[in-house]
């Protein structure tokens, strides 16, 4: 029965796929010498979208051609269809010269070549084609008498402005963020890094939003084959609609059936910018701010862009805290019910006369409170999140006082249990990563049910199996835990620690392997010898 039902799915999905991909076969039709006939042509293809402007006109006086400019109206800038395309073709004084010259003959070619002001002209001479060019935001003129049309670029149209990213502050760094304009988040890459290595690849996808998505990357730096992978992946995405950059990414994913992301998501220019120096792909996708990078490393998960802009030492010391705070927001909860639970000799006494004290009256076993409290806690953080940002601030930190009070008080849950959840909801927001955050969450869950029925045993044998399981994930090729299995020491400086960056000559052996050499070998500052000018007092008597 079951097999069945699949191959009527199968079927289903086929005969639909055929009929997205008959959309780009059907053969389009030429446009025609025929103003009129063209016009009745995209009025049938636009029929019902009130937003479609057909703007009719003339050219010339003695030989009046006719012509008309399509658009949709609120994607283009309207001022520039009338200063570039109507005002030089109808009343400029630059070509009323040539009014008794201009016929159904020349037109075509004296509109090209000396009245429109412009920029950004390509021709086509498809209906269709013309069709889906107007869609995006650009303007067509077509003339009588030309069986071409002139596809104008005047795109514009309203869109947020660049503000620092939310999801990823930082203290020191840039302030800049990617915003919904695809176009203005190329600009930012391309600001920072000015090379014509820097190379952007555009394909469309999804049948009916015909999305832009870029693909971008260093040449001579990023992977060949990491590059021609992402092509392939992208090109056999077949769907309807891409809306937001998360489509792509559980299109294209290696691993889908996992809690752990195999792709960087980032609304930093600046983070997207040193991931491409150093050899990794991003996938820019249009109307969202966010931006995948691949491939994906496990060290990434820890890591913040603002580890670059202060000094190694605290940087350091911030990554070894972070690994803590990791350590603590999987297993908190799970380590005390597991010793509560199974393995009170572990305690010291004195402890464990007040954990003692502190549960009596608990009617629960701390697998059942913890449980419940982290249960909790997730719901007040998702409902923090939905409400408006000051209603959901409040609610997240007076739910959270309250309903941890109140269970104390009526006896559900040990205010030690309060304190434990409360820590490990902390020691979550510490990872930089909002991806990584989450599978923590994830997997803390399972981990617990392990702990309260197994003891630290369980504990083992989930953290056991995390690990075989990230040591099969693969991003693109590349083994999930690099630089740790396989183990490259020489990508360790920039992985649990940060060496300074006279040391980080090399980009990571796994990704930028191509062009592995970054900068020059012994640029550690030197020391001025005293007595040298510029140090100390001898060096303060020429200035």
């Amino acid at each position: 029965m079951l097999r069945n039902i699949f191959k009527k799915l199968k079927k289903l999905a086929d005969g639909k796929r055929s009929n997205k991909k008959g959309e780009h076969l059907v053969e389009d039709i030429p446009i025609s010498t025929n103003l009129t006939r063209n016009i009745q042509q995209l009025k049938e293809i636009f029929d019902n979208c009130s937003d479609i402007v057909f703007r009719e006109y003339t050219i010339g006086g003695t030989n009046p051609v006719k012509a008309a400019i399509i658009y949709v109206d609120g994607l283009v800038n309207t001022s520039l269809i009338s200063d570039g395309a109507l005002n030089p073709l109808m009343v400029d004084s630059l070509w009323i010269d040539e009014v008794g010259k201009v016929n159904s003959r020349n037109a075509y070619k004296l509109v090209k070549d000396r009245l429109l002001t412009i920029g950004g002209i390509i021709e086509t001479n498809q209906i269709h084609a013309l069709a889906d060019h107007i869609m995006t935001g650009t303007a067509a003129l077509l003339l009588d008498g030309s069986r071409q049309a002139l596809i104008l670029n005047a795109k514009s149209w309203e869109s947020r402005a660049v503000a620092e990213p939310e999801t990823e502050a930082v203290v020191r760094g840039p302030r800049d963020g990617f915003t919904e304009n695809i176009r203005v988040n190329t600009a930012h890459i391309r600001r920072r890094i000015r090379t014509s290595r820097l190379k952007s690849e555009a394909m469309k996808i999804g049948a009916l939003t015909k999305t832009d998505v870029l693909i971008l990357y260093i040449k001579d730096i990023a992977d060949d084959k990491v590059v021609e992978e992402v092509r392939t992946r992208l090109s056999r995405i077949d769907t309807d609609s891409i809306l937001e950059s998360g489509y792509i990414e559980e299109f294209i994913e290696d691993e889908p059936f996992t809690p752990f992301a195999q792709m960087n998501v980032t609304e930093r220019p600046d983070k997207v910018a040193a991931s491409l120096l150093e050899g990794q792909v991003a996938i820019m996708v249009d109307n969202t701010p966010f931006v995948l990078l691949v491939p994906y490393t496990f060290p990434q998960f820890l890591g913040s862009p603002e580890d670059h802009y202060n000094r190694y030492p605290w940087s350091t010391f911030v990554r070894l805290l972070r690994i803590i705070a990791l350590i603590i927001a999987m297993l908190g909860p799970s380590v005390y019910v597991a010793i509560t639970s199974f393995h009170q000799e572990m305690i010291p006494t004195s402890l464990l006369i007040s954990i003692a004290r502190s549960r009596e009256g608990i009617p629960f076993p701390a697998f059942v409170e913890a449980v419940l409290m982290e249960a909790t806690f997730e719901i007040l953080r998702e409902a923090g999140v939905r409400l408006p940002r000051p209603v959901g601030t409040a609610i997240s930190f007076v739910g959270a006082l309250v309903i941890g009070e109140a269970a104390v008080t009526a006896k559900l849950v040990s205010p030690i249990m309060v304190v434990i959840v409360a820590l490990t909801a902390i020691a979550s927001f510490t990872i930089p990563s909002m991806e990584g955050s989450i599978a923590v969450r994830l997997v803390r869950f399972p981990i617990i049910f392990l702990a309260g029925a197994l003891g630290l045993f369980g504990i083992m044998v989930a953290l056991l199996a995390i690990l075989i399981h990230l040591c099969a994930l693969r991003s693109f090729g590349v083994p999930f835990l690099s630089p740790l299995a396989p183990l490259s020491s020489r990508d360790l400086k920039d992985s649990f620690v940060r060496f300074p960056w006279w040391a980080m000559f090399t980009r990571p052996r796994m990704i930028g392997s191509k062009d592995p050499v970054r900068q020059g070998f012994f640029q550690k500052p030197q020391t001025p010898s005293p007595g040298k000018k510029g140090s100390g007092k001898d060096g303060g008597k020429d200035a």
